[in-house]
């Protein structure tokens, strides 16, 4: 009983993981799609990187390329 519970607990925090690292990686996806920082060549590179790493490619997106576009602070 108590392990059957606490396997149902399980499976629903790993789907919800699971579920949050989609939605991140359909995020920066979308992003380096849209950056307009990035010459188009390196659009496509950043592009085939988080289609083909996944996550780990996304999170070298976010570290690497992003702020290139978005610089909030940026005086105008």
């Amino acid at each position: 009983m108590i392990g059957g519970i606490i396997g149902l607990f399980l499976v629903l925090f790993l789907a919800g993981i699971g579920l949050l690292l989609t939605i991140f990686w359909i995020w920066m996806l979308i992003d380096a799609i849209q950056n307009k920082g990035l010459s188009d060549g390196e659009k496509i590179a950043w592009v085939l990187v988080v289609i083909f790493l996944h996550f780990i490619g996304a999170l070298l997106y976010l570290l690497i390329a992003r702020p290139k576009g978005k610089t909030p602070l940026a005086p105008t």
